[in-house]
């Protein structure tokens, strides 16, 4: 299984009592990929995004929670989510800027 380091929220998620400050996102299988687009999720689509994030995330998101997330924190979602979609030949080079680390849209 592929993670990335933890996307650390701009706008915390309200869960009850508890606050959501951190994302873990996961490679997705192919099944976890039914009925989205690859394309649309190259293209940081929100659909797709919004679609894809309550499958590979942790904590596990709702559907509603995904809907509420600020745009800033999706955008870091989606970004990780196309970098997962690229084989390693077109991958950056490790010391390359990636939005999780020199780059925090926040």
């Amino acid at each position: 299984m592929t993670t990335i380091p933890p996307i650390t929220l701009s706008t915390p998620i309200k869960r009850g009592e508890t606050e959501i400050t951190t994302l873990q996102l996961r490679k997705p299988a192919a099944g976890e990929l039914r009925g989205i687009s690859l394309a649309a999720l190259l293209q940081i689509d929100a659909n797709a995004v919004m679609q894809l994030l309550p499958r590979i995330t942790a904590p596990t998101l709702t559907a509603p929670e995904v809907s509420a997330l600020d745009i800033c924190d999706l955008t870091a979602c989606g970004l990780e989510i196309a970098a997962f979609l690229l084989p390693a030949s077109m991958k950056p080079a490790p010391d390359f800027p990636t939005p999780t680390s020199d780059f925090p849209l926040q």
